[in-house]
């Protein structure tokens, strides 16, 4: 088999077969086939797509090209969750200690994040002691025993998907729905769960900005999933503002605290209840959505739901005093307000470029080099639809200094006020095939 006629015949609009496209894996994995010849495969594919079926046979083609993970020592239907990222995507935090509570194992391997803020792993290792880091044995056993545990990605899950990641990141092929969602499906499926619910974010903080885009790549992830035999479902939501009111690491794991307390923000709550619900039905511990929402409320009414979190903390090595005095993470020694520069409603926070002040305050990483400052960030007061009164504060930065004024402004910038506004829908679609 040559390289050169799986260019072309994919250059000719015609579908790989699964010999093909395992070949081309395993041989760029290796490191047989150099990068000019596969950025002319990933260009094609850019311009011609992949069916269904190329689109699977390449997620397990990927998914197989290293380490996956066995966790069928594990008891009970395991459930993964994935999100397409966002500003202030605080949900696996929330998520993964609420469903344990309700006795659906989660098993969970985070990323680091590059971009607004650190990604789940970073949030959590803002608790002081917090141990992102377990070896397979101590991750399997603290699951059975605790029913939760959130780690860092083995270092050599689908190392196909880093090799290609970075040759798309260069060559202008990055967007493509095909890649995106074999690269995020190979991920999941290599961690060994047994279902699977996504959250695809639309909007100006999101990957796909565009709804029909969002679609897409929803179906075809939900359509990988279940041709590989992993039952998997997806969410549409928003991500044209910041999801809740903190954006940062330390802020973060406060404003999960209050969620799990019963306090949090209207949206994340409501989020983390939808995306919960499939998870426990997923799970089979309800049998419809409204009965898993039920339990789900009670577990936070009742406690379960922080007091699992104080347990999961524990487990890993962190300071679970933090969960009744979150005064005792990382706090920054400047706090200052935005005020509003003049009266009416708050018609649009554009959520992207909100992520992007907070980065620059240093909560998240602009490249893989940079550390990150787990106080920093920013804490909304105002979202779309809010009224507010000039001089009234719609914001509070987290900062370590108090030279600002660039980032002010662009906070200003892509914080419109005016005179009527519509709070935008959270939840657009579910999608299950």
């Amino acid at each position: 088999m040559r390289f050169v006629d799986i260019i072309e015949k994919k250059r000719d609009g015609k579908p790989l077969s699964t010999e093909e496209i395992q070949f081309f894996i395993t041989n760029y994995t290796n490191g047989t086939i150099p990068d000019y010849q596969v950025s002319a495969l990933l260009m094609v594919i850019y311009f011609q797509g992949m069916t269904s079926k190329e689109c699977a046979d390449l997620t397990q083609a990927m998914m197989l090209s290293g380490d996956t993970v066995d966790l069928s020592s594990i008891k009970g239907i395991k459930v993964d969750k994935h999100s397409t990222g966002g500003v202030g995507d605080t949900t696996t935090l929330v998520l993964a200690p609420l469903v344990a509570a309700l006795g659906v194992p989660v098993a969970k391997m985070s990323g680091r994040g590059l971009g607004h803020t650190g990604g789940t792993t970073d949030k959590f290792e803002s608790i002081p002691g917090f141990k992102i880091e377990l070896d397979k044995q101590d991750f399997i056993n603290q699951v059975n025993q605790k029913g939760v545990a959130v780690i860092g990605q083995s270092g050599n899950l689908t190392p196909a998907d880093k090799k290609l990641y970075s040759l798309r990141d260069v060559t202008g092929s990055v967007n493509s729905i095909p890649l995106i969602a074999s690269s995020i499906m190979s991920k999941k499926l290599a961690a060994g769960a047994d279902a699977i619910v996504l959250d695809v974010k639309t909007g100006d903080g999101a990957l796909m900005k565009d709804m029909a885009d969002s679609e897409k790549l929803a179906h075809e992830m939900v359509n990988i999933g279940n041709q590989i035999g992993r039952r998997t479902m997806a969410i549409i939501s928003d991500m044209s503002q910041p999801l809740g009111f903190a954006i940062g690491n330390a802020l973060e794991i406060k404003e999960a605290i209050d969620t799990l307390k019963g306090q949090g923000p209207a949206d994340l709550t409501e989020l983390v209840l939808t995306l919960g619900s499939q998870m426990v039905v997923l799970a089979n511990k309800a049998k419809t959505l409204d009965e898993a929402r039920e339990k789900l409320q009670t577990a936070i009414k009742d406690g379960q739901a922080i007091t699992k979190f104080k347990t999961m903390i524990a487990a890993q090595g962190g300071d679970s005093s933090i969960v009744d005095h979150p005064e005792k993470l990382a706090n920054a020694p400047y706090q200052i307000e935005l005020p509003a520069l003049q009266s009416g409603y708050v018609a649009k926070i554009v959520a992207d470029q909100i992520g992007i002040a907070a980065m620059q305050l240093g909560a998240g990483r602009a490249t893989k080099e940079d550390i990150i400052d787990p106080a920093v960030g920013i804490v909304l007061h105002k979202k779309v639809g809010d009224k507010v009164t000039k001089g009234e504060s719609l914001l509070t930065i987290h900062a370590n200094t108090d030279k600002l004024e660039v980032i002010k402004q662009k906070l200003y910038d892509n914080i419109i006020i005016g005179d009527s506004a519509k709070q935008p829908q959270l939840i657009y679609k579910v999608i299950t095939e």
